[in-house]
Parts: C-alpha cells; sequence; structure tokens
C-alpha cells in the first residue's frame, strides 16, 4: 500500500505540527518527527487513526520543498553556531554554517543546504519584519537574467489598430504595473455600446518556457506587501516596458463587448490589438468626475469616454443585480507609512465609483473570455467558487441573527439570497463586521481546468484575464487564445497539464493573500503598542476556544480577547456554536463591545484586547 502524501500546513508553540493530507484529512504529528521539516514541505507518511477518528502521521518522508530560504536569529552553544528558525517554520533550530563572525542574537538570512543552513547575509533591524514575513511565507525575490528591454516591434504581427481611439487606465495613485485599459465607443441607433477592455500582451515580451517565465510561473503573483511589492515579473518589465502607460504604443489583447440598453453582453471579439493610452487615471479623480462633475486636469478628450464607460458599468451593474450575486462592499485598512516605513495612521478606506466601474468592466470581461473559450472546446484556467454547503448556510443563518438580521434560510442559499442578504446590512453600522462574516462562510474560489459556475459573483463561468502583469492564470489564458487564434486548433478541453498548473497557482496566491493579510495584522499591531490602553467600539465576528475575535468599527482591523480576562465571576466559559457562554454572561457572534487595547505583538501581528 502506498503511503498517502500530504503537505505540513503549520507548527503549534509547542513543538508539534499538522500534516494536511490531499485527500483532505489533517493529521497529527509529534515533535520528533517534526524536527527535520518545514512548513510547506510535501511529505509521505504513515496514518493511524485512533477510536475517536483523530489521525496520527509518523514515518515522514521529504518528497519536495518548495522553501530555499530560512530567517532567524543566530545562537551558540558551544563552539557550535545555530540559526533559530521563525518557530511558525520550523519547530527545532539548525545548524548554521559560515556565520562564525557574526553576533550572536543578529537576525540573519540563510539558504537551505544539504541538513544545515548556509549563511547569506545579516538582516537589518528596518527590513526585520519585512524579510521575516517574506521568508515565512516562501515568497521569492530575484529574477534570472533578460534583455533589459524586450524586443517587440510594431508590425512583426497582425494586430488591430486601436491608437486612436480615447483609451484611459484607471488604477490607484501608486499603482505602476499598468495591466488594463478601457476604451467606449457612442452607442448606436440600437443603444449598443463597444466597449474595448485592452489588456497588455505579456505573451509578447516573455516567450513560453523561457526562464522569465518559469519563474513568473514558480511565482504565480504579484504579492502587495504595503512598503513592499514583490513582482511577479521584474520591474523592468512589470513597471515600464508591459506597462500601460500614457502616449507610449503597447501590444495588447483586446476583448470587445458589445453591451445592450438591458445590460446584456450580445457579442464578444478578441484580437491582439496596439494602442496608445490617452491618459493615465486615478480612482479618485474619476470619481470625483462622475459624482460631482469635477473634471480636475483630466485631458478634455477622455471626458465622453468616462461617461459612456459609466453607462456601460451601470448596465452591466443592473444586469448582475438581477441574477444576485456578491457586491464587493469592501472596507479595508489602509496604512499611512512615513518615510521609514514606520505605520503613523490608520483607516478604513471603501470603494468609489471609479473602483465599482473598473471592476464591473473587468468582470463582464472576464466572464466573456470564459464563455468564448467553452464555446470553442478550448481550456482555461477556470475561476470556480462552489456554493456554500447546508451546514455553512446554516452557521451563516445564526450568525446574522445575532446581528440582528433573520434570514429564514431553508438550508441552501442562492446568489440571490446573498444580494438580499448584501441588502439587509448595506446601511447598517455593522455592515463591515456583516461583510467579513459572510466573506467567511462564503470561502474561497480555486482555479481548475474543468468549468463551472462562480457562486459569488453568480456567473455560470469565469476565469482570469485582465491582470497578466500580475497573474500567472491572466498570461495562461492570453497564451491559449493566442494560439486559437493563430489557427492552433490543437488544444483540447480539460488539459490535465493545466489541471496540475492550477493547483500551484491556488497554494500560491493562497500563500500570497495569507502574507498581504498577515503584513496588514502586523503594521496594526506595530501601531496600536502606541494606543494600549485605548478604548474602542468592536463587534464580535468569530468565537474561538481561546476566546473572542473582535473587528474594531470604522479601522478595517481586527483583535482578540482571551477567555482568561474575561470576566472571572461570569465564568467558567464554554464555546457553544456561536458564543461563549459564562455562568452568569454570554458573548455571542455581532455583539457590540466596548473594547480597550491591553497588549501587541507584532511578530505574531496580534493586538490583545480586553472588555473596557
Amino acid at each position: 500500500m502506498i503511503d498517502p502524501i500530504g503537505t505540513i500546513s503549520s507548527i503549534h508553540a509547542r513543538g508539534f505540527g499538522f500534516l494536511e493530507l490531499d485527500d483532505g484529512r489533517a493529521a497529527f504529528v509529534t515533535p520528533p518527527d517534526l524536527n527535520p521539516l518545514l512548513v510547506g514541505d510535501r511529505v509521505t507518511a504513515t496514518i493511524t487513526t485512533s477510536h475517536d477518528g483523530r489521525h496520527t502521521a509518523s514515518a515522514l518522508h521529504l518528497v519536495e520543498r518548495f522553501r530555499v530560504e530560512l530567517f532567524g536569529t543566530v545562537v551558540r552553544r558551544g563552539a557550535k553556531t545555530f540559526l533559530r528558525v521563525d518557530r511558525t517554520v520550523a519547530n527545532t533550530d539548525w545548524r548554521l554554517e559560515g556565520a562564525n563572525d557574526v553576533d550572536e542574537g543578529a537576525f540573519v538570512l540563510a539558504r537551505i543546504a544539504e541538513g544545515h543552513a548556509a549563511f547569506e547575509r545579516v538582516v537589518g533591524a528596518a527590513d526585520v519584519a519585512l524579510e521575516r514575513l517574506r521568508v515565512r511565507h516562501g515568497l521569492r525575490t530575484g529574477y534570472p537574467d533578460f534583455e533589459p528591454v524586450a524586443a517587440w516591434v510594431p508590425g512583426r504581427e497582425a494586430r488591430r489598430d486601436l491608437r486612436d481611439i480615447p483609451t484611459v487606465t484607471i488604477d490607484g495613485p501608486s499603482s505602476r504595473d499598468l495591466d488594463d485599459a478601457v476604451a467606449a465607443l457612442p452607442a448606436g441607433k440600437d443603444g449598443g455600446l463597444r466597449v474595448l477592455v485592452s489588456i497588455a500582451d505579456v505573451d509578447a515580451l516573455v516567450p513560453v518556457d523561457s526562464p522569465l517565465d518559469l519563474e513568473a510561473r514558480a511565482r504565480a503573483t504579484s504579492v502587495y506587501l504595503a512598503g513592499q511589492v514583490l513582482n511577479m515579473l521584474p520591474p523592468a518589465l512589470s513597471e515600464d516596458a508591459l506597462s500601460l502607460l500614457p502616449d507610449v504604443e503597447r501590444p495588447t489583447l483586446t476583448v470587445e463587448l458589445r453591451v445592450d440598453p438591458e445590460g446584456e453582453v450580445t457579442s464578444v471579439d478578441l484580437y491582439p490589438s496596439l494602442v496608445r493610452t490617452t491618459a493615465r487615471l486615478t480612482y479618485s479623480e474619476v470619481s470625483a468626475f462622475l459624482d460631482r462633475g469635477d473634471a480636475g486636469a483630466m485631458p478634455p478628450v477622455v471626458l465622453d469616454t468616462l461617461r459612456w464607460l459609466r453607462t456601460a458599468a451601470a448596465r452591466l451593474g443592473a444586469m448582475r443585480a438581477a441574477r444576485g450575486g456578491m457586491e464587493l462592499l469592501r472596507e479595508e485598512a489602509h496604512f499611512t507609512l512615513d518615510d521609514a516605513g514606520e505605520p503613523t495612521s490608520i483607516d478604513a478606506r471603501s470603494d468609489g465609483s471609479a473602483n465599482v466601474l473598473i471592476e464591473r468592466l473587468m468582470v463582464a470581461a472576464n466572464e466573456a473570455v470564459a464563455r468564448w473559450l467553452v464555446e470553442r472546446g478550448l481550456p482555461g484556467a477556470f475561476r470556480v467558487h462552489d456554493e456554500p454547503t447546508a451546514e455553512s448556510v446554516k452557521d451563516l443563518d445564526e450568525s446574522a441573527n445575532h446581528f440582528g438580521f433573520t434570514l429564514g434560510l431553508a438550508g441552501r442559499l442562492t446568489p440571490r439570497g446573498v444580494a438580499a442578504l448584501q441588502a439587509q446590512f448595506a446601511t447598517s453600522s455593522v455592515r463591515p463586521a456583516m461583510q467579513t462574516v459572510l466573506a467567511r462562510t462564503l470561502g474561497p474560489a480555486r482555479y481548475t481546468v474543468n468549468p463551472a459556475p462562480h457562486f459569488g459573483l453568480a456567473a455560470g463561468l469565469y476565469l482570469h484575464f485582465t491582470s497578466p502583469i500580475r497573474r500567472y492564470a491572466d498570461l495562461l489564458v492570453h497564451r491559449i487564445v493566442k494560439r486559437y487564434l493563430a489557427g492552433d486548433r490543437a488544444l483540447e478541453a480539460g488539459d490535465p497539464t493545466i489541471e496540475e498548473l492550477a493547483r500551484h497557482l491556488n497554494l500560491q496566491a493562497f500563500r500570497a493573500t495569507k502574507a498581504e493579510n498577515e503584513r496588514q495584522r502586523m503594521l496594526a499591531a506595530r501601531l496600536f503598542a502606541g494606543r494600549i490602553g485605548e478604548r474602542f467600539a468592536g463587534n464580535v465576528i468569530a468565537v474561538k476556544p481561546f476566546g473572542l475575535v473582535i473587528q474594531l468599527v470604522g479601522l478595517g482591523v481586527t483583535g482578540t480577547i482571551a477567555t482568561e480576562v474575561l470576566p472571572e465571576a461570569a465564568g467558567p466559559y464554554r464555546v457553544e456554536r456561536h458564543a461563549l457562554v459564562g455562568a452568569t454572561r454570554r458573548y455571542s457572534v455581532g455583539d457590540a463591545l466596548e473594547v480597550v487595547v491591553t497588549n501587541t505583538s507584532e511578530e505574531l501581528g496580534r493586538i490583545e484586547l480586553g472588555p473596557a
């Protein structure tokens, strides 16, 4: 019998860990069995199951290791030097070679060698937090050698010339990797609008299976950490040669959508194109124009384009509203950093009208390309989001009830049911907390070669096409489209090699998201270290065995209240589904609490709270 394969998923502070098996089971790993391994390692194991159904893994053998680096502090035991590795990555110290002259206690970066760690460099105090985070999640740095400016030459291949059409990019003010541009042509006699979504043609400059392509595939996505961006592609490409900068000719792939007055996309055309963007606009200035008519310094030639784009987005929004699904009512923590990278303030920011406009256009383009591929029997990295289980729906119903919303769900949640739920709390003061609970219930989407619906968007088919500078899944789809347009008919739906790549993309996307969220929590902990003793309003958004998870109102961050700091006289406490229940006190999901900051841990990204 072949031993099952799995991934070391986590390590506890006490030294034990857990193995997540490919068949979905989780198994306990004792410290001795875990000692030579790292979180993320792929291993085979012997699994034993106790009478109560708990699994234990033993005889673990390393199959594959995705990490190449370790981060930690130098420790010495006699004449030997060790690296005290980040305890979320390894449960034991590693022998460290080449660091005899490094001071004990120094933070260092090391490469993983055969049975030991090889010293690379000392990490300065200002870089410790980011380096710890980067290595903790196995995020890569450095790129293979490539030509400084790739050799795309206008006229080398057939492209539709869109250079004379007013076309704009709309992004955040700090964005430099501009991979999507939009244009709209006035409505015809039948009211139909033509919307052109032009996307940077990364494949034109990054040949498939080239060293640069293999590095991008390994990374799978750009990672946006406050204060640092780890680009999937080198900045010379992502922020220059490929970026759709104004007044510069760029090769693109264009999705041309015809949108009728009711928001139906009645036709789709896909073709290689050549664009020269007219203006680089920001969300804030476009929102000012759409909301108040304030054109600011925007070129007059793009104002009609923005008006027609607003019309198109409104039509598409009406169609989406009719079919249901989740509106992205984001309220995210935004940190202001000083020149040294220190957080100086935090506020919760919501999407404006320009963000909504771009989101609707990009979703429409992604849906259109997904349908285009399936109609032609082509494979793709489809984005699939499963319908929530009956148990998840029951949990959501109970959680919403604690927030004061009566849903009356009958065991199943539909996309229109999601829209109806969001309509209930759209104007409520607890909207951010309720949105967090809803997002957790629905869970993440995934890439797969097998087309299926995207529940959250109420889309029959969906994929990612509009950000190939930042996501490898989009680049993969671009190449499939280009091969078909060039006459290649050898591609077949359900290609197993794409499914294998999709599993890798899912894992890397999970790691990137986890790192981005952890960076936010670390910055929040650093900022709140100076606010100990201050009081805040919050809502309980989760109940855990250790206590309560609290989302702070108006800040977009969470903290925790440990059970031991709750009123002792009301205890002892026990978890009952969505509540922490004591002898005389009950804390439920949805409860509003006034809390006080008692402690923080930047390394763990934790804000510790107490009842005020």
